[in-house]
C-alpha cells in the first residue's frame, strides 16, 4: 500500500506528536513527549517515494528553491485537523523532512498557566517583549497565545512576521496581518521596515535572526509600537548579553541606553516532561523595572539574578524557582527538572532543603546529557511497545 503523508500526518496529529519525521531507509518516527519513536509496522521509505511525497506537498517556489539548494521551509495544512511547519531536506542517504504539528486551535493565556504579570505585558502601549528558549521550547504557543489575547482585548492593528506562518489567528476586536517570509516579504528586516508604513499598533517578528532586524526592533520599540520577538536564548540574562553582542563594540553603549528603556519583558522557557505523559513549560520571567533598567545601561546583566531573586512579588520568577515548583506540585520528577536547570548546583540544593529524591546525581552520567536508556515504539495501531508508556497531549 503507497504511503500517504496525510495518513501519517493524522497519526502524529491524533497520537499528541509534537514531530514527524521521515527519514530513507528508515520507518517514519515521531517526537512524543520529547522522545523519539518510529512507528511499527511501517516499512522503511526509499529516496524515491520520500521525495515525490515532498515534492507533491510544495509550492512551486519552495520546489525550485528545494531542487536549488536542498532545503526548505513551508507550511501545509489539512483542513479541521492542523497545520504543519515542514522543513524538506536532503542528506547523506538522499531526502528527508520534519513536520511540526501546529494545532488548528488556538491555546489561550490561561491555558497555557501565563500568569497576571505576563499577560499584562500585552496591554503595554510600546515596549519590547521577546519570548526565548532552545528549539522545540514552545516559543510560537506562548507567542500564539500572547497575540491571542490581544486580539480578544484591544482594537489594534497587529502585523505578524513568520518564516513559514504557523498558528493562524482569526480577527476579533483586532485587525491581523499575517506575512511569511519568503511568500509575501522578501526578509525579516524588509517586512518590519514596511510595517511601520503599514499602520500597526503591535508587530510580531518570528525570529530577531540578525543585528539589522535587532536595531529595527529595538527603535520600533522606542518609536511607540509593542513588539513581540523570539531569540534561541536560554536566560533573561543571555538574551540581553545576546541582543547587545550582536552589535559592534562602538555601537555598543547606545544599544545598552535604547534598550534600557524599549525591554519591557523577557520569557525564557524550556519544556519538561509531565508525570504520567505530555509536557510542561517552567518559564522564567524578567519584567524592566528601574533596577533592572540601571543594570541594562550599565552594563552589569551579570546582577539581573539577584534582582530576579529579590522580585518575585512584582511577578518575576527565576528558572530554578519556576522548575521546582513543578517537581513541588507532583507535575515534573525531580531528575527531569535537574536536566533542565541552567544552574544545576544551585538547583541540587533546592532539591535537597525540599527533601525531593536526589538518588540521579549519584554517579548517573544520564543526568547531565538528559540521555533515558530506553528505547520506545509506536504501534500504527495506536499503542506504544514500551510498557507503561501512552500516548498524550505533547507540548511544543
Amino acid at each position: 500500500m503507497p504511503v500517504r503523508i496525510d495518513d501519517l500526518l493524522r497519526m502524529a496529529t491524533n497520537f499528541g506528536a509534537s514531530d514527524l519525521h521521515l527519514r530513507v531507509s528508515e520507518p517514519p518516527i515521531l517526537r512524543l513527549h520529547g522522545e523519539m519513536m518510529r512507528i511499527e509496522g511501517r516499512g522503511p521509505l526509499d529516496n524515491g517515494t520520500l521525495e515525490a511525497m515532498m515534492l507533491a506537498l510544495m509550492p512551486n517556489r519552495n520546489r525550485r528553491e528545494f531542487e536549488s539548494i536542498s532545503d526548505t521551509d513551508f507550511a501545509y495544512e489539512i483542513e479541521g485537523l492542523a497545520r504543519f511547519r515542514c522543513n524538506a531536506l536532503r542528506d547523506r542517504r538522499g531526502a528527508a523532512a520534519v513536520f511540526r504539528v501546529i494545532p488548528a486551535r488556538v491555546i489561550s493565556a490561561d491555558e497555557l498557566g501565563l500568569t497576571d504579570e505576563v499577560q499584562r505585558l500585552c496591554h503595554l502601549p510600546r515596549g519590547l517583549v521577546l519570548v526565548t528558549g532552545p528549539t522545540g521550547s514552545g516559543k510560537s504557543t506562548t507567542l500564539c497565545a500572547l497575540i491571542d489575547l490581544v486580539n480578544r482585548s484591544r482594537t489594534d492593528h497587529v502585523v505578524t512576521i513568520e518564516d513559514p506562518i504557523e498558528f493562524v489567528h482569526q480577527n476579533k476586536q483586532c485587525i491581523i496581518t499575517q506575512r511569511q517570509v519568503g511568500l509575501h516579504t522578501q526578509s525579516f528586516k524588509h517586512a518590519l521596515r514596511a510595517a511601520l508604513r503599514e499602520d500597526p499598533d503591535i508587530i510580531l517578528v518570528g525570529e530577531l535572526r540578525d543585528l539589522e532586524t535587532v536595531s529595527i526592533a529595538i527603535e520600533t520599540a522606542e518609536t511607540g509600537h509593542l513588539v513581540f520577538g523570539t531569540l534561541h536564548t536560554t536566560s533573561a540574562v543571555s538574551t540581553v548579553d545576546r541582543l547587545i553582542d550582536q552589535f559592534p563594540p562602538d555601537r555598543q553603549a547606545q544599544i545598552r541606553v535604547m534598550l534600557s528603556e524599549s525591554l519591557r519583558g523577557v520569557i525564557s522557557q524550556v519544556l519538561c516532561k509531565k508525570i504520567g505523559g505530555g509536557r510542561v513549560a517552567a518559564r522564567e520571567v524578567l519584567l524592566t523595572i528601574p533596577a533592572i533598567s540601571n543594570l541594562i545601561r550599565e552594563g552589569k546583566t551579570f546582577q539581573i539574578p539577584s534582582i530576579l531573586q529579590t522580585s518575585k512579588r512584582l511577578g518575576m520568577v527565576t528558572l530554578n524557582d519556576a522548575l521546582i515548583d513543578l517537581v513541588d506540585n507532583g507535575l515534573v520528577e525531580s531528575r527531569e527538572a535537574y536536566i533542565k536547570a541552567s544552574d544545576k548546583q544551585g538547583f541540587a540544593g533546592m532539591l535537597k532543603a525540599r527533601k525531593h529524591d536526589t538518588s540521579f546525581l549519584e554517579g548517573d552520567l544520564n543526568a547531565a546529557s538528559g540521555g533515558t536508556g530506553s528505547s520506545t515504539a509506536v504501534k500504527a495501531d495506536g499503542g506504544l511497545k514500551q510498557p507503561g508508556a501512552r500516548p498524550a497531549s505533547a507540548g511544543r
